[in-house]
C-alpha cells in the first residue's frame, strides 16, 4: 500500500448474494484502521507489492482510455468550443459558453467535464473573469495549442483533426489480424483495398485528408524563411507525396527563382494549377520521380507509425 503522508478515509462497497457490504476506514501511514476501531499493520514487502500493482494499474488504465483525450479534443473542435472563446474577447465563463453553444440545458453540466478534462490536458486555461462580468467566477481562456484550432488564425490547425476520423481509425482495430494475416497494410486488412482507393471512392474523405496535409505544411511557412541556406544552390526541386501543394507554393514563392514540381498521384492534384515556377505532375513516387537538383519528402514524425496503415 502507498504510504499516506496524511490519513486518508477509504470507503468500499463489495456486493455478495445481492446484499451491498461497506468496508470503511481510515489509512494512516502504514495501518489500516477500520470503523470498528481494529488495526491491520501492513508488512513492508506486502506494501511494496502492492504499490507497484497499483501503479502498473494506473499506467495500463491510463493507455487503455488514453482516446478520451483525443475525443474530448475532436468534441470541443466539432462544438467550435476554441472560436466561440477567441470571438468572445475575454474569459469566457461556463454559463456564457454553454449559452453560446445552444445545447440542451440538461447537457450543460457536461460541459463542464469536458472543459476540466481540456484544461488538465492543456488546450484550455482558467482565470477569474472580469469585474462586473461575473467578477471571481471561473472562466476559460485559450492557450497556444487552442489557438491553433481557432479558424481565424493564419496557421489554423483544426482540419487537422480530421485525421481522428473513425475512417482512419478503424483500421487500428483491425492490427491484431492484420499482423496474422497476409494484406500488405492494416487498412486494406481492415477495407479490402488500399488508402488511396478507398479516398478516390470517397471524395468526402479524401478532400478532408488532403486539407489536413495541407494545413499542416503551412505551418512550415514559420520556418522556411530562415531556412535559406538549404536552398541555396538550388534551380529545381521536386515534392514527392506533396498533396496539394502547400508547401512547395510557400518555397516557390520564397525563391522564385527555383522551379518546383508537386509529385502526387493524380486524383489528389486533379483541377490544381500551377504558376510560373510551380507545377504538378501526377504519377507514382515508386514508379519515377521528376529530375530535379533535390527530393523533397516531408515526414510527419506523428503519423510514423501509419505506415503499417497505409503503405507496404
Amino acid at each position: 500500500m502507498i504510504r499516506f503522508p496524511v490519513a486518508i478515509k477509504i470507503l468500499t462497497t463489495i456486493q455478495r448474494k445481492g446484499e451491498f457490504f461497506h468496508l470503511e476506514g481510515i489509512m494512516v501511514q502504514d495501518t489500516f484502521v477500520r470503523s470498528e476501531g481494529i488495526c491491520d499493520v501492513i508488512d513492508p514487502i506486502q506494501e511494496r507489492k502492492a504499490t507497484e500493482l497499483f501503479q502498473a494499474q494506473t499506467h495500463l488504465y491510463g493507455q487503455m482510455f488514453n482516446y478520451l483525450n483525443s475525443m474530448s479534443l475532436v468534441c470541443a473542435a466539432q462544438l467550435g468550443i476554441p472560436d466561440i472563446i477567441h470571438n468572445h474577447g475575454r474569459p469566457i465563463t461556463l454559463p456564457e459558453l454553454v449559452s453560446a453553444l445552444h445545447i440542451p440545458p440538461n447537457k450543460s453540466s457536461c460541459i463542464y467535464r469536458l472543459m476540466r478534462m481540456l484544461v488538465h490536458s492543456g488546450f484550455f486555461a482558467t482565470t477569474k473573469a472580469v469585474i462586473g462580468q461575473g467578477g471571481g467566477e471561473e472562466a476559460y481562456v485559450l492557450t497556444p495549442p487552442s489557438q491553433l484550432l481557432v479558424k481565424d488564425n493564419t496557421n489554423c490547425l483544426s482540419p487537422f483533426m480530421s485525421l481522428i476520423n473513425p475512417a482512419f481509425v478503424t483500421p487500428w482495430h483491425s492490427l491484431g489480424d492484420w499482423f496474422r494475416g497476409s494484406e500488405p497494410t492494416a487498412f486494406q486488412q481492415a477495407y479490402g483495398m488500399a488508402f488511396w482507393e478507398y479516398n478516390n471512392q470517397n471524395p468526402e474523405l479524401n478532400g478532408l485528408f488532403n486539407a489536413a496535409m495541407a494545413c499542416d505544411s503551412q505551418m512550415m511557412n514559420l520556418v522556411i524563411r530562415d531556412c535559406k541556406p538549404i536552398f541555396e544552390g538550388l534551380d529545381s526541386m521536386v515534392d514527392v507525396g506533396g498533396g496539394t501543394g502547400s508547401l512547395a507554393r510557400i518555397i516557390s514563392e520564397t525563391f522564385p527563382h527555383m522551379n518546383c514540381t508537386v509529385l502526387e498521384i493524380p486524383q489528389v492534384i486533379a483541377n490544381l494549377e500551377g504558376t510560373e515556377n510551380l507545377k504538378y505532375v501526377g504519377g507514382d513516387m515508386f514508379q519515377h520521380i521528376p529530375s530535379a537538383d533535390a527530393v523533397l519528402l516531408k515526414v510527419y514524425a506523428a503519423l510514423c507509425t501509419q505506415t503499417l496503415l497505409f503503405h507496404p
